[in-house]
């Protein structure tokens, strides 16, 4: 169990699930808590996302997502994961977001300048194995 193919990758594909069942994969940016072992059954990523996205709306109607690594252009490049997501505030958002700071510095910083301007909020989910 756990997020061990995770460990040097830059994007994972996001599998969220319509009301009818249909997946909906989405390559995003991620963060892993390395406080926490990432083979282990308490493993965290963190992902975010501006504004209420699709992928927001079909979390909150069912947490059951499916993760794999993959390339920007989501292709995969391992093993799917059955996981659930649970879409954080306050300080797991903060930590969520210093996580993906840091791993995608200066890229986040300059996107998250830009989207200063749309005023829009950032919702972050943390991501654990199912």
């Amino acid at each position: 169990m756990g997020f061990a193919g995770f460990a040097g990758q830059k994007y994972l594909n996001l599998e969220t699930f319509k009301k009818n069942g249909t997946g909906v994969r989405t390559p995003v940016w991620f963060a892993a808590d390395r406080s926490i072992n990432l083979d282990s059954n308490d493993a965290k990523l963190y992902v975010y996302t501006i504004g209420v996205s699709g992928k927001v709306k079909r979390i909150r109607n069912n947490p059951r997502v499916k993760v794999a690594p993959c390339d920007m252009r989501g292709k995969v490049l391992g093993e799917w994961s059955d996981a659930r997501a649970e879409i954080v505030t306050g300080e797991a958002a903060a930590r969520g977001m210093q996580l993906l700071n840091k791993k995608y510095f200066p890229w986040k910083q300059l996107l998250g300048f830009f989207a200063s301007f749309s005023r829009r909020e950032r919702t972050v989910f943390e991501i654990h194995p199912a």
